[in-house]
């Protein structure tokens, strides 16, 4: 049995004080995305930066959900 692995495959239920965090990741996330809308051109690149975002989001909730 791998511990890891185990960690990163279950679910973890939010514990006091995690909402919050995930939600001011948003909050700032959201932000930067505005501001990419804005002064970025509509674009393949623009569109990336966006998943990217997403994906850095996604990546800090699970650091604060696993750990």
């Amino acid at each position: 049995m791998n511990p890891q692995l185990e960690n990163n495959y279950k679910y973890h239920a939010p514990k006091e004080g995690q909402p919050a965090k995930y939600e001011a990741l948003r909050a700032k996330a959201k932000e930067l995305a505005y501001l990419i809308d804005e002064l970025c051109p509509q674009s393949r690149e623009r569109s990336v930066a966006h998943t990217q975002l997403e994906t850095a989001v996604m990546w800090a909730n699970a650091a604060i959900a696993r750990n």
